[in-house]
């Protein structure tokens, strides 16, 4: 081949452009930065402190479990991705990014079980990860905080779970009458069904109960027609999408409009109305008892019904809980999606899940729990004025004029720390006009700098 055949492809080669990815973070994924990491590190530190100070202990759990762990947070064995982040590993078990801090607890529990200290007591923090569609603020990846009681079967564990919830939105300086805890119990919904006709043994019972726990839920959402056409033959939402409902009669409809449209001012008042509808049946019965003991439990230690409330309405979505189920919801007015105002709303839950360990143990573990969502509570605290508490000590940074100099720069800035300040030397190698742009884009207090004549005077400039 001669020089001249050579030419063409030694320029194409030269013309070839290198692969360069694109920067971007994947959907439904995001960063964290400035204020709002220091806002969220601040909620994180305060309500470890409260957990703390009800004797809890922080565990922290992998990010990974193996897929059949998850039980009920797995759709389909034959689709590990659904609804969670999966992967294969090389000896052909499936893993998955945990969904919640429950799943991870229940099999901590189960694994370590005889080595424990029984009830187990402990709290979490740590990001959660769902497979599902991302939309405006709702992302794939979040941040929980949990306290959990494993191990109790009394109802003083519930109560000391939703006084701790209380005492974590005042410690986070969100004020009376802004928020409220609210109680119910899955056993007076179960009376309630037996007591309207429901047959706990047909073969369409489980599936017709979680749609009408469903709607109930909805209630503060979509108000007493709303869930009174789920109830029925279902409902079409604005967009046109038909959710089917439960197919109960108008009698039972009525039974369950009454149960939810108790009021939850005054407790044994609530307490009172759903007695009365959910009759003589054992686990209405059951339900009630347990509700009587915890409110009992609130007076006495001084928690009125403004900060933890008896309310019907509550039933929160996850079909494994067994007993008391608890809502923290922000009462104060915000914007929604579409500029109008409305309730804050939810910003964490939990209740008693006495099956979960069960499917480990083969016997039954009872447990209490509570889980906080951080993201959206911090939100709440944005929308107060009430992040300020989050900010970072003053900074303070010292320029450098020459860089011989640095090593002594550096030694006036560790006294700074000692001294209890925030301080740091400039690292980079620009000119002061850049050194003090860099100082204002850190939103520093103050600038030390140390030129040859502040130095030979032994004395600095601030600005």
């Amino acid at each position: 081949m001669t020089e001249n055949s050579e030419q063409p492809s030694k320029r194409k080669a030269r013309k070839q452009k290198k692969f360069k990815p694109k920067a971007r973070t994947p959907r439904g994924f995001r960063d964290m930065a400035g204020a709002e990491l220091q806002l969220q590190n601040h909620m994180l530190q305060t309500i470890s402190q409260v957990y703390e100070a009800y004797g809890f202990a922080a565990l922290d759990t992998s990010a990974f479990e193996y897929a059949d762990a998850l039980g009920k947070f797995l759709p389909d064995d034959n689709r590990p991705n659904e609804g969670v982040f999966a992967l294969e590993d090389d000896d052909g078990q499936w893993m998955s990014l945990r969904y919640d801090l429950t799943a991870p607890l229940a099999r901590y529990v189960a694994e370590h079980y005889d080595r424990l200290p029984k009830p187990l007591r402990r709290y979490q923090f740590g990001p959660v990860w769902r497979n599902e569609k991302p939309g405006p603020g709702r992302y794939r990846q979040f941040m929980q905080i949990d306290a959990d009681t494993v191990g109790a079967t009394n109802q003083a564990a519930d109560a000391e779970i939703c006084m701790m919830a209380a005492d974590c939105m005042e410690a986070l300086g969100i004020e009376r009458g802004d928020y409220l805890v609210r109680i119910n119990n899955r056993k007076i919904m179960d009376g309630l069904l037996e007591a309207i006709g429901l047959d706990p043994q047909a073969e369409d019972f489980d599936s017709r109960r979680l749609t009408i726990l469903r709607a109930m839920d909805k209630y503060d959402r979509l108000g007493l027609n709303g869930v009174t056409a789920l109830l029925g033959e279902g409902r079409k939402d604005e967009s046109g999408d038909f959710t089917k409902g439960a197919g109960l009669d108008a009698a039972q409809i009525d039974k369950v409009a009454q149960m939810v449209s108790i009021s939850a001012n005054d407790r044994t008042s609530a307490l009172q109305g759903m007695a009365a509808l959910v009759k003589d049946t054992e686990s209405g019965k059951q339900g009630l008892h347990e509700l009587v003991e915890m409110a009992a439990l609130f007076t006495k230690l001084g928690y009125q019904a403004d900060r933890l409330a008896i309310d019907p309405s509550v039933v929160r979505g996850l079909g494994y809980y067994t007993g008391p189920v608890y809502e923290i919801e922000l009462t104060f007015k915000a914007e929604d999606e579409d500029g109008e105002l409305a309730r804050f709303g939810s910003v964490g839950g939990g209740g008693r899940y006495d099956d979960l360990v069960k499917r480990f143990k083969g016997v039954e573990i009872p447990a209490t729990g509570i889980s906080i969502g951080v993201s959206r509570l911090a939100a709440a605290l944005t929308l107060l004025g009430k992040g300020d508490g989050a900010e970072p000590a003053p900074l303070v940074v010292v320029t450098v004029m020459d860089k011989e100099t640095r090593p002594d720069l550096m030694v006036l800035v560790a006294d700074l720390r000692a001294a209890g300040l925030r301080a740091e030397v400039y690292m980079g190698d620009s000119a002061m006009k850049a050194q003090l742009r860099y100082a204002d884009s850190r939103g520093a207090r103050l600038v030390v700098i140390e030129g040859e004549d502040e130095r030979a005077a032994g004395v600095v400039t601030l600005k």
